[in-house]
């Protein structure tokens, strides 16, 4: 008689039918069988559980394609699906999609690259060929790498592209999992001999690696918390990779795209963050400013208890682009100047004043000797300026890009400027620019990806709004995206224009409403846009969509929320006072957000 027990009162997750066949094949088993089978299928479920986890741990192997026939295409998936076979932890990517600025973030890079002409690499590759073999290229110490190249050994040139980039990587501080191998013409052989050496060394490599994975899961946990020691008084010195004006060469906008390398800083930023930069002042400036006040430019003061000259406290120190009431008052009573003494009772001319003559100007236009400290006496201390972010860090990793408009005008003839800005316009390659990332809690992606998202935005106000974008193409958010951009002239002021239009042929940017106030003879405004697309941004709103406006704070942040409520009120038939409730409900919830100034 079989005393086992029966397993059929017992709830299981499996069919009837299964249960009896299992029954019939137990109840005929000893027990010394029953241990076996046990063993046996405790050990198929561990071994699954353990390739999965395998293939969850183990460093991802990324294998670039670059070809220019086709071939090193074909070698690339035929190593890709071996891998996979393998349980390998692997993507494969062509070097045309591959987001070459992150490449440094790779734990094993496999490249497969074929060259064309005299030596050069494919034309898919051409962008990520160039990135490494720049000085914008980062350090990857972290990385290993193979190369394996294709040729035609009749050639002069023969595999010059894959003993570039082998070279280059190995320059920039990759270690070679293996040497390169050129291949030529009858590559099948070689690509199995490759390949058979690659599985042997890999394998060693990953077991290592999962052997080491818990102390390296240890210091991620101590070192998550990281923050960046570099702050408004302790700025790091970045280094200019690019400043490219992207404005027409008729608008009336100096408009400049600036790229800073940030490169072992550790600095974190996100989408919505701003960048604190701090200039210096303009010799120019500088010089006219002694020479109006009789000072020589070598006359020591004492700032922060130190004895420098006048010129490097006004170059380093001190702000002479903006003027305030406050200066126009204290030099009024040192000048004894008659017309600056009659304005500083009257708020309206005082202020006025200040708003139409910078501090050169003040000063020339009521000259007057000054001592070194009387000068300086004058002025406020040089603070940093604001740039919002326009890159994700996601995307761009080691650098920062910000959006500058160069501030220039004319008073009487003499040309005038922003201090930073000016300052910002003179950056050349390999210039120093110190930094610090001022975070912006305020001005955030909705945390659901799902959730559609309303850019309003006018000029250089764009700027975080393409951060934004990146973060949403990395993440491949399905929220949909939405931009309000307004501006002088579509054909010299579209900023970013071929990024926006790429984003829109992906289907990433679902909608672009532009208005341009300078293109037809009755003016078109950003809020004009907002009034005609009224019922659709209403029922944006109603699926959750988060707002965000980025621009003056003086006219255009007021003329869009006008708009705004007066969509609420038409749409949502509610009065104003109910309307006004209704927006700052959406600021409390962090769904209208926006980044003034």
């Amino acid at each position: 008689m079989n005393n086992r027990p029966s397993f059929s009162s017992i709830k299981i997750p499996i069919t009837l039918e299964q249960l009896d066949k299992l029954n019939l094949v137990i109840n005929k088993l000893s027990k010394d069988q029953l241990l076996w089978v046990s063993g046996y299928l405790w050990g198929i479920i561990n071994q699954e559980t353990q390739n999965n986890i395998c293939k969850e741990e183990s460093p991802v192997i990324t294998i670039i394609s670059a070809s220019q026939t086709g071939n090193a295409s074909r070698i690339a998936k035929w190593i890709f699906e071996k891998f996979q076979l393998i349980k390998f932890n692997v993507k494969l990517v062509n070097a045309a999609n591959y987001k070459f600025k992150n490449i440094d973030q790779e734990k094993i890079l496999l490249i497969i690259i074929s060259t064309q002409g005299e030596g050069e690499p494919p034309e898919e590759s051409i962008a990520l060929y160039k990135f490494l073999m720049s000085k914008r290229a980062p350090n990857m110490t972290d990385t290993l790498f193979a190369v394996f190249g294709l040729g035609d050994s009749s050639y002069e040139f023969f595999n010059q592209a894959g003993k570039d980039v082998d070279n280059r990587l190995y320059e920039l501080g990759a270690k070679r999992l293996l040497n390169r191998f050129d291949a030529d013409i009858n590559y099948d052989n070689q690509i199995k001999i490759w390949y058979n050496t690659l599985i042997k060394t890999l394998k060693i490599h990953i077991k290592t690696s999962l052997i080491q994975q818990d102390k390296t899961n240890v210091e991620n946990i101590i070192n998550k918390d990281y923050v960046s020691s570099y702050h408004k008084n302790n700025p790091f010195n970045a280094v200019c990779l690019l400043n490219q004006k992207i404005t027409g060469k008729n608008s009336r906008k100096d408009v400049r795209h600036i790229e800073i390398d940030i490169s072992n800083s550790k600095m974190v930023y996100k989408p919505g963050d701003a960048v604190g930069v701090w200039y210096e002042n303009n010799d120019n400036l500088i010089n006219e400013m002694l020479n109006l006040v009789k000072l020589h430019d070598n006359e020591l003061i004492s700032i922060y208890g130190k004895n420098i000259s006048i010129k490097k406290a006004l170059k380093k120190y001190f702000e002479l682009t903006k003027n305030s009431s406050k200066i126009v008052e204290k030099y009024a009573f040192l000048s004894k100047n008659k017309h600056l003494l009659s304005i500083i009772n009257d708020k309206y001319k005082l202020q006025k004043y200040v708003n139409n003559y910078p501090i050169v100007d003040m000063i020339r236009l009521a000259p007057n000797q000054l001592t070194a400290e009387q000068l300086i006496s004058l002025l406020r201390p040089l603070t940093p300026r604001f740039y919002s972010i326009a890159s994700s860090q996601s995307e761009m990793r080691n650098e920062i890009h910000i959006t500058v408009n160069v501030v220039t005008f004319s008073i009487d003839n003499y040309c005038r400027g922003g201090g930073a800005s000016t300052w910002l316009s003179n950056c050349i390659e390999e210039d120093n620019i110190p930094i610090f990332v001022q975070n912006n809690d305020n001005f955030r992606l909705p945390i659901d990806k799902t959730l559609p998202i309303i850019m309003i935005c006018t000029g250089t106000g764009i700027a975080p709004f393409r951060s934004f974008m990146q973060q949403r193409d990395y993440d491949n958010a399905s929220g949909k995206n939405w931009l309000f951009f307004g501006n002088h002239s579509f054909r010299e002021d579209f900023l970013y224009q071929i990024e926006w239009q790429d984003y829109t042929r992906k289907g990433l940017l679902n909608k672009i409403s532009l208005a341009w106030s300078r293109d037809q003879f009755e003016k078109v405004y950003i809020q004009d846009k907002i009034r005609t697309n009224g019922v659709k941004i209403w029922n944006w709103i109603q699926e959750g969509a988060h707002i965000y406006v980025c621009g003056n704070a003086n006219s255009m942040a007021k003329d869009v929320e006008k708009a705004l409520l007066e969509i609420i009120i038409r749409y949502g038939q509610i009065n104003i006072e109910k309307a006004e409730d209704f927006l700052n409900k959406l600021r409390i919830e962090h769904r209208y957000q926006r980044d003034v100034y």
